[in-house]
């Protein structure tokens, strides 16, 4: 029998969590394996989300259907994007067009991401140095995007994701919200008021639970706003609880079937819960057709 190449070797050796055809040289660069090729368990836990996250977002890609440039996917709070490159070189990278957008507010992390591309010629991944918001005005970016992710984008990012998301009329939203704290805040403002008003307030009236309560009504706020906009919405599970306690996946499809009664439902939480005069503007659509 004919000894084993030096690639064959490496390949062998490489940790199971691996998948097949994933860039060795990538994962490397991204310090998700060790210069031997040896994952710590903060890397394995970090690669299980990605690849998780990535199985849900394979499948959405596949739904576009074929165009002259390829499906276009804008990652938000992209950190190091760990996220898009790993989805650029399983999936992208083979299908020899399609375009990939980090964003990112940290000028060191999008050079450096710049850089990594280059050095690995993954041609068709753009990383721009602009907030979530400030996306929505940038010229960098197409009128359209097909898949819109955000992966632990802090607090308002997600909200401000979503609102990309609509305006640019994304087939997909793929989202794991984290830190989730501008609700809680406006729950703190008016909490001496609501307990007087409604027996509902003692849902928030430890600290604990504020924090707790305003991350849950955050992101059923958030789906019901999708809903609203035309997008059908499936919640879930990214990985288990054990691996991050940042865990609640949404799933938004758009359909074109706005919802009038989830932008009314929506109002309405707000008001039960007194916050409608300092949360209202973060839904300017739902009012806007309120008003009409």
């Amino acid at each position: 029998m004919k000894k084993r190449s030096a690639i064959d070797n490496a390949a062998a050796q490489l940790p199971p969590e691996v998948r097949p055809g994933q860039s060795v040289e990538l994962l490397k660069q991204l310090h998700i394996l060790t210069r031997d090729g040896k994952l710590n368990q903060d890397s394995r836990r970090k690669l299980k989300q990605v690849y998780h996250l990535f199985q849900f977002i394979e499948k959405l890609l596949l739904e576009i259907p074929s165009s002259s440039t390829g499906p276009s996917l804008a990652d938000h709070g992209a950190g190091k994007s760990y996220l898009g490159f790993i989805i650029y070189d399983l999936f992208f990278k083979a299908l020899g067009q399609g375009t990939i957008y980090g964003i990112e507010t940290r000028s060191e992390l999008v050079e450096s991401s710049r850089q990594l591309a280059e050095r690995l010629g993954f041609e068709r991944m753009r990383f721009l140095n602009v907030s979530v918001a400030e996306s929505v005005r940038s010229d960098a970016l197409p009128a359209q995007i097909d898949v819109v992710t955000a992966l632990h984008a802090c607090d308002t990012a997600t909200d401000d994701a979503i609102a990309f998301g609509v305006q640019k009329k994304a087939k997909f939203m793929v989202l794991v919200p984290c830190c989730q704290a501008e609700l809680a805040r406006a729950l703190n403002q008016n909490k001496a008021l609501n307990l007087q008003r409604t027996p509902l307030a003692e849902l928030w009236r430890h600290p604990l639970h504020t924090r707790e309560v305003g991350s849950q009504l955050t992101n059923v706020l958030r789906c019901l706003y999708l809903e609203s906009q035309g997008y059908q919405v499936t919640v879930t599970e990214l990985v288990g609880w054990a691996h991050s306690m940042k865990n609640e996946l949404i799933l938004a499809k758009y359909t074109g079937q706005k919802k009038r009664a989830a932008g009314e439902r929506l109002l309405a939480l707000l008001k039960e819960f007194g916050v409608d005069d300092l949360m209202g503007g973060r839904y300017p659509l739902i009012a806007k057709s309120e008003a009409v």
